[in-house]
Formats: C-alpha cells, structure tokens, sequence
C-alpha cells in the first residue's frame, strides 16, 4: 500500500532493529550457486528441525555473499550469545542437526564448521574479517547481497533503500547527469563507455518518448554477476532504473534478461510488484510527478541479444541481430525513439553514487577507470564465487589473495578475462591493475566481469578454441566476417588440436583474427578476435608444439596423447582400471598380472587414471601418441 516513505522506512528500520537485536536468526543463502550445492535440503532441514524443537527462531531466505565455493552458507546470529552474526559454510542437510543441538539449543557455537563472524563496517556493509579477501574487497554493489532477503522490500527499505531515490526526485535531471560524470562512471557492460555522456546525448534530444533498457541479458561462460545481483537485491537495480529515469525523461523502462535465469525473473516479479505497491515505480513517484514503469522482457538465450542494438530488436519482436551505428540508440533505439540500455552493476552504481556523491565515488580505483569492478571468479581457484574489488586492483590480488590462489597446489598458467571474446593472459600479467585501459593495452577487455583461471593442466590452443566455437555458435550471421571469418578461425584451430595443422595455418590464423577484429559489424563479433590473437601472443609455443611436433604440452588434445600404463608401478592385485574401462581396452598378462593398454581400442576416455589408486600412480598420459612405443621397448628391454 502507498505511504510516506519516511513513515515505511522508518517502520521498517524498527522491525529490523528488532530482528536483528532481540531474535534468533537464521539466513540461508538460497540463490542459484545455493541451490545446486543443496541449499534448498538445509533450509527444509533447519525449518523441520527448529519445528520439531519448538525454537522461536527467524529463518530467512537471503541471497549469495559471493562465497560460492562454501555453499550452502547459513549465517547464525544468538543475541543472548553475546557473539556477533557467524557465517558458516558448507553447511548440507547432514550438519543441521549439528549446528541446532550445538548452538540453537545450547552454548557451543560449532567453530570448527564456521568461516567466520559477520560484522559491520561504518556504511553497514557486512564483511567477515577473519576472511583476508575482505580487506581488499569494498562492496558497493553487493553491499546487501547474501545478508537481506530479495523478496522482502521492508528489509531494503531497512538498510536506507530508495531514500536517495527520494532526494534524487527532488534534484534537477542535469544535478543526477551532473554527479554522474563527476564521478566518471563508465558502464560495467563491457565496453566501458562514460555514463554521463550517454544520458546526456539522450536527455538532450528534444522528442520523445524515451525509454531506458537494463541489460540483464548475460551469456558469457564462467559469467554470474548479474545474476548474483538480481536474485540478491533486485531493489537497488530497480531504484538505480528510476533515478536514470528522471535524469533522461523516461517513462518507461525493461530489464531485459534470459529465459534461462528463473530464479531472476520470480524475484524480480515479485520486486516489481512491491516496488509499485509503495509507489517507487508507476504514476507520480512519491508524489514527485514523475511517471516510469517497468516491464520484465525474457530473451530466448542468444548470446548476439546482449548487444545493444540486438537487445532493443529483440524487445520490439524482431530477430535479435545488431544494426550500424550511427545513429547510436541515445538518437534512435527503440521504436525509433531516444534510448538508454545500461547493465545491471551500472544501475546498481548509481543509486550509491546518488547516495554518497560522485566526488566520493571518483576517489576508488583508478583515475580513468573509477569504482569498483565486480568479478564472477571461476575455473582452477580455491574460493569460486563473486569478488567486487576497486578498479585498479591487481590480477595478482584477486586471484591468490581474494581467489585463495590455484587449487591442488598446481601452477598459475593464465587468466580469461573479458568473457569468451575477451583474452587470455599469462603468469608475467599478474601484476597488472585491473581496469579499462591497462587490459585494453594488453588486448584483453574488461567484458561484463568474467574471470576463468587457468593451471599447467590446461591447453591454450584448446582453451582458444573452446571459446572461438562458442563465439561461431553463438554469431548471428547478418555480416560476412562475423559468419564466415569466426567459423574459418574455428575450422583452423580444430586442425591444430587434432595434430593436423601447418605453419601456413599459424600465420593464416593470426592475419583472419586481425580481419575479424576490424571487419565484423558489432563489438562482439570483432572481439572474438581476442583469444586467438592473446593465445598466440603469449603462448605462441604451444600452438608451435601442436603444429611441428604434433603434441600437446598440457596433454589435453584427446587426438595428440594416449594413456600408458607403467609396468613397474602397476600392482598385479589391482584391477580397477580393468574393471571401469569402457571398452575393455586394457588387458592383463596372465603371468604378471600386470596390465596393458590396447592401444587400437582404447577412446581415450580418461577413466583408467581416474580410478588408478593414487598409492600407485601407474596410469600416465603421454605425448605424441608414438612415444608410447618409445615407453613399450624400454618396458620390454
């Protein structure tokens, strides 16, 4: 129901007090990454249980802290403890019971299965310090995320949401444009564009409509930021929407995302719905006269519909497919009318921008690249998940210090950075600030925030060419260079793999890759020049590896290795290998018992090293596939 947003907030700051000081609570972080580690079991456990007991006790659903490597996380807080807020991680169905019988019913606050205690810094937002990682962090965009409950506006409102929409109302629409580029924000889409020049160049067109677009549309690989965002706080990127709303003159807005994020649409369903309830969207914001609504727009999942122009076809019903520019959207988007499409984190921004000034947000990060940036931290790193760190911070220091460093104690081989059209850099980049222009002079970008790490165990030319067939799949074909030029740099590196490439191919790749980048019609097209262009770089003598000595240093490329089994180190009692294979490839000698890959039968499937005991160790990968008989006449002799 509408109200005074002072009387709501202050209503709603008085439950939390209450909650949070006389209370027992109970948070369970249920976004997706929660939900795949069995988040949803832990939450039916703990209400079961607490039932059973007869506790007084809150539980809340809340969203991801970016700790997705501890998932399921539950954040305990006992008043009567004395102990602030503790965080506990990998918390599955079976350690319920644990946690009530220690800490619910009694005074044992199970250390040993805690990550650490929840506190807060001056602006509120929660950090955890016995995590190093949150001393390099600064959270402004997932200030809320993992701690509120998203389908609670109340909880929002608790923690001063859409009080600086309330002041931004009562500001002129050049005061925001004015803070905005103060602040010099740049969009957090990828390409890194001024903010404020952006809404300017539409707020000073004389017609209208004009619309506004939240990019939610995210396709890359290893990529969850928006997401984590939409299922965390939905709320800050709806009021970040409604003040960009009033700066341009807008009345009507869309998040456009992908079909494929339920859990983002359900919540930001109901988001919506609370948002208009208590008049932050619809007629005559807080009685501003301001009028914006916002519609939901599902994408059917095409990678092309996350550029801009594609976007905005793709909400008018047509194929998603980028246009030329110019005209640029700010002059002629959709329907042919002034335009604004911004990404998720941007508008999340420019509620705490708003809120705290932009001369505050200029002094993080780097001088031409301010703020935060915020990072979905994948692949061969100990601590997975969510990392929002300063722009300028180094690759060195979100990977080993935010990241936990490389798992199984393996070696740092390089980082993907940018999505699967960004570039992949190697061990001698880790000391590079991560910002716009210092990955751009490397020929990395910064994307929408992907970052995949990569060990000694992977293959650069195969890493190329996973992310080259994603980008050929994913092209909507409208140019020449984007249809055919991406899918030749696919046919090319698909040869390298299987041993079949040559030294004309090498050159042929780099100087297509140079075509593609400034031949294709939109930046995604042009950009999936970046990983062959950075592989061959700076790991050139892997690609050299594969053509002239037809081997596959990282002994990945299924058809340049094969699998070998050491004689002396096979146990004749063990017959795992032979019982798994697939193909009954591996045969025993009746005398030794000792086993023997057959080599004409054997796909290559990996499963003998998987099962071999680790005591012995027998099983090997070798290459090229003819240095096996090398390995057989020395076993003979």
């Amino acid at each position: 129901m509408k109200g005074n947003l002072n009387d709501l907030q202050k209503q709603a700051q008085e439950k939390w007090e209450e909650l949070e000081e006389s209370s027992f609570t109970i948070r369970i972080g249920t976004p997706t990454c929660g939900r795949a580690a069995g988040s949803l079991d832990t939450l039916q456990a703990f209400q079961e249980r607490i039932k059973k007991e007869g506790v007084e006790a809150h539980i809340i659903e809340v969203g991801c802290m970016g700790l997705c490597f501890a998932e399921p996380l539950v954040i305990i807080h006992n008043p009567d403890s004395g102990l602030p807020p503790i965080l506990y991680g990998f918390i599955t169905h079976e350690k319920v019971l644990r946690l009530v019988e220690g800490f619910i019913l009694g005074d044992d606050p199970c250390l040993e299965l805690a990550l650490g205690t929840v506190e807060f810094k001056e602006d509120g937002t929660p950090y955890i310090p016995e995590m190093p990682r949150f001393e390099i962090e600064e959270r402004l965009v997932l200030r809320n995320c993992g701690y509120i409950d998203p389908l609670d506006i109340g909880q929002y409102l608790a923690r001063g949401g859409y009080l600086t929409l309330q002041k931004a109302l009562k500001m002129t629409p050049e005061g925001i444009i004015r803070e905005v580029e103060q602040a010099r924000l740049r969009g957090r889409g990828g390409a890194g564009f001024d903010t404020a020049r952006k809404w300017k160049a539409c707020y000073q067109m004389e017609r209208g409509p004009k619309y506004l677009i939240c990019n939610a549309d995210e396709g890359d690989p290893g990529a969850f930021m928006d997401r984590v965002v939409l299922e965390s706080d939905p709320h800050s990127v709806i009021e970040g929407m409604v003040i960009a709303a009033h700066a341009l003159g807008a009345s009507q807005g869309f998040i456009y995302t992908r079909a494929e994020y339920p859990l983002v649409i359900e919540r930001l369903k109901i988001a919506l719905s609370q948002a208009r309830e208590i008049g932050v969207i619809g007629e005559d914001i807080l009685g501003s006269g301001v009028n914006f609504d916002i519609e939901l727009v599902e994408g059917a999942g095409a990678f092309a519909c996350g550029e801009e122009t594609a976007m905005i076809a793709s909400i008018e019903g047509r194929r998603g497919m980028p246009r030329p520019r110019p005209p640029h959207p700010t002059e002629y988007g959709l329907n042919g009318e002034p335009t604004v499409v911004d990404n998720v984190k941007t508008f999340a921004l420019v509620t705490r921008i708003l809120q705290q000034g932009g001369e505050w947000f200029s002094q993080i990060g780097s001088p031409n690249s301010t703020g935060t940036a915020v990072f979905a931290l994948a692949g061969r790193v100990e601590q997975i998940g969510l990392v929002e760190v300063p722009m300028g911070t180094t690759l060195k220091e979100v990977i080993f210090e935010v990241g936990g460093g490389i798992t199984n104690g393996r070696t740092f081989k390089a980082v993907q950075i940018g999505g699967p059209a960004g570039g992949c850099l190697p061990e001698s980049a880790l000391d590079l600030p991560v910002d716009y222009d210092s990955l751009k002079e490397v020929g990395a970008i910064m994307g929408s925030g992907g970052m995949v790490v990569l060990d000694e165990n992977n293959c650069m030319v195969e890493t190329a060419r996973f992310f080259v067939d994603f980008l050929a799949r994913e092209c909507c074909g409208k140019c020449t260079m984007g249809r055919l030029g991406v899918k030749q740099m696919l046919l090319i590196l698909e040869d390298f793999v299987k041993g079949e490439g040559t030294e004309e191919d090498l050159d042929m790749l780099e100087g297509l890759a140079h075509d593609v980048r400034e031949g294709c019609l939109c930046n995604l097209g042009g950009s999936a020049a970046n990983p062959v262009l950075t592989t061959l770089r700076y790991f050139r003598d892997e690609y050299e590896a594969h053509v002239t000595g037809k081997r596959c240093p990282a002994l990945v490329c299924k058809e340049l290795i094969t699998y070998y089994i050491l004689p002396e180190k096979c146990e004749k009692g063990c017959d795992h290998c032979v019982l798994t294979c697939p193909t009954e490839a591996i045969a025993t000698d009746e005398k030794t018992r000792k086993k023997k890959i057959l080599q004409d039968k054997c796909v290559k499937c990996g499963t003998c090293i998987d099962v071999c005991p680790p005591e012995y160790d027998a099983v090997i990968k070798v290459s090229p596939p003819d240095r096996v008989k090398e390995l057989e006449g020395e076993a003979g002799g």
